[in-house]
């Protein structure tokens, strides 16, 4: 599939326990406002087959919506590519929602000549009692070289200054990079420290993302923080980010 210019794919992994915030994500999404020439497309993948994800979403002809076996959130978002159209790829997760603007910012990012081939932004928690909470201790705006945030997730007990959540990034690297990591958890800081290893990034100090906090999220069930696992899944993050600097491959977005 080749790339359409000018369309941003938002892609979307949902299971049936967190597909009752599919209309709020959605509403973040429409009430978006791109430059001229750009429109979005979402592609929603429940990660499973039941019938309790598509009534949610809305009769949009942006909006396309697919479903296979249960492998988790990497290997759902893994498959929507298969339907993203995009030379963009923004990752918009079922419970979280996008604050005005953050397309638009992604955009001005990763088209106006910083060589970036991704972008992240700063996020704020969205608390149960609908407050918000943001995070210490964001890096500055501007560009995130290469390495540097593998350097940081080493130093900071595996904590990336950047948050994957919010991570909008070309399509063809991402295609090269094969996707999310094939892992029952932090596939998308394994993406983020692959993209890390051979490209440019940008970070947007704007707040561009509400995380949800709730007690269904994947992040606060036990076996997430499960010492053996997490090990696990640390030492092959590592390895692969590790492995794919060491190839020298510099990946630079074509100009224009």
């Amino acid at each position: 599939m080749v790339a359409v210019p000018g369309i941003v794919s938002v892609v979307t992994a949902v299971h049936a326990p967190g597909a009752r915030f599919l209309p709020e994500a959605y509403r973040s999404l429409a009430e978006q406002r791109l430059p001229g020439g750009w429109d979005w497309q979402w592609v929603v993948q429940e990660d499973g087959e039941t019938d309790e994800v598509r009534p949610l979403l809305p009769g949009d002809p942006r909006v396309s919506f697919g479903q296979g076996r249960p492998g988790r959130a990497g290997m759902a978002r893994t498959l929507a590519l298969s339907r993203a159209e995009g030379e963009f790829v923004k990752v918009l997760d079922a419970d979280d929602q996008l604050t005005p603007g953050a397309l638009a910012r992604d955009l001005a990012a990763l088209t106006g000549g910083s060589g970036a081939a991704w972008a992240a932004s700063a996020v704020l928690d969205l608390l149960p009692d609908g407050s918000t909470e943001g995070f210490p201790g964001d890096p500055a705006e501007g560009p995130v070289e290469r390495g540097s945030v593998l350097s940081s997730w080493r130093a900071h007990d595996f904590l990336a200054p950047v948050h994957p959540a919010t991570l909008c990034v070309r399509r063809d690297l991402l295609l090269a990079l094969g996707g999310w990591m094939a892992l029952p958890a932090s596939e998308d800081t394994g993406l983020l420290l692959a993209l890390d290893a051979v490209s440019r990034g940008w970070f947007t100090a704007e707040h561009g993302l509400l995380y949800r906090k709730w007690p269904g999220q994947v992040t606060a069930a036990a076996a997430h923080t499960d010492r053996g696992e997490r090990a696990a899944r640390m030492a092959v993050v590592e390895a692969r980010a590790l492995s794919l600097a060491r190839t020298g491959w510099d990946f630079v977005p074509p100009r224009g």
